[in-house]
């Protein structure tokens, strides 16, 4: 039987030239992980930890303070918890339509087609880790005109088959391959552009508050019925120390653990292993598994689980 597989965090490999901004002033500190999935790089030389393929893809970015990471959208979900720092988060075609801090734990699940950036503004390294809808992201990163522009201007370019090619490094473009398409005014004028007071409460999640609602039950954070309602092909859960069940059990679907706080011993068949703050756990379907906190103190988890609902569009509560 297929075995889990654990990523640790202190063994992440991070990739400096994922995108398109890996050269523009102000992003070029920014690391990419790719931690379960193809993900959504456009450099070859991003390493992928685990290549399961659950019908969602796990990632994370890490950043220095004052690192931005460039205005893009995606088709499917773009989801992001934060593991550690402070982060700003905005959005709009310009980045000016709104914008949120999120402080450690709290979950941001970004309307899907919104153009949408984040930045480091706490006084030390800090990491956000993503969940994307779908095996293959919806087609990928969509970026901002400007982003593009910046970008080529300082030796970058992408394709339209969405691979990057750096010109300082006397890369060129293929015989007939030609660089991706901007986007033009008329479709940069049916990008949503959503305000403040409708995405904080409606897409973002406080991590104190959920631990409050998990205190003897899991919290249902992302879901039909949860605190965020989407149906992104996946279903997210905050779990802590009294919402655990003691005696193990058996998921049908991909199953990623994603620890916050503490640590927790992950039990299977005759195996065990201890889970750390920023470890990733994925756990093949139908493997008995059971979950315990290995010590006294704050602990907490995400626990993400496939759904089989088709990745796309932010699903309307209709």
């Amino acid at each position: 039987m297929t075995q889990p597989e654990i990523v640790r965090y202190g063994e992440l490999k991070p990739c400096r030239t994922a995108f398109i901004d890996a050269h523009t002033p102000g992003s070029e500190q920014k690391e990419n992980f790719t931690i379960i999935g193809a993900g959504v790089a456009e450099s070859p030389d991003q390493h992928v930890h685990i290549k399961a393929t659950p019908g969602f893809n796990i990632g994370a970015a890490g950043q220095p303070p004052k690192c931005v990471n460039s205005l893009h959208f995606h088709n499917t979900a773009e989801v992001f918890f934060v593991l550690s720092g402070k982060w700003r988060f905005f959005w709009g075609v310009d980045g000016d339509a709104g914008e949120v801090i999120l402080q450690e734990g709290d979950i941001f699940n970004i309307p899907t087609r919104v153009f949408r950036g984040f930045e480091n503004v706490g006084t030390d390294y800090g990491m956000i880790m993503a969940i994307l809808g779908g095996d293959d992201s919806g087609g990928g990163v969509i970026w901002a005109p400007q982003v593009l522009e910046t970008a080529q201007a300082h030796g970058l370019i992408l394709s339209e088959a969405g691979v990057l090619y750096d010109t300082k490094k006397g890369q060129t473009l293929p015989t007939g391959e030609q660089p991706i398409t901007k986007l033009s005014s008329t479709q940069l004028a049916d990008i949503a552009e959503i305000p403040v007071h409708k995405v904080v409460p409606d897409y973002v999640a406080r991590y104190w508050d959920m631990m409050a609602l998990a205190k003897n039950k899991p919290c249902q954070v992302i879901g039909e019925a949860a605190l965020i309602k989407d149906k992104p092909g996946f279903e997210v859960e905050l779990l802590t120390r009294g919402s655990i069940a003691t005696d193990a059990y058996i998921n049908p679907q991909h199953e990623v653990l994603m620890v916050m706080r503490g640590h927790w011993r992950l039990t299977w068949q005759d195996n065990e292993a201890v889970l750390n703050p920023g470890d990733t756990c994925w756990i093949p379907p139908n493997l008995a598994h059971a979950l315990k906190v290995c010590v006294t103190g704050e602990a907490s988890l995400y626990r993400i689980s496939g759904t089989g609902d088709t990745a796309g569009l932010t699903w309307q509560d209709n």
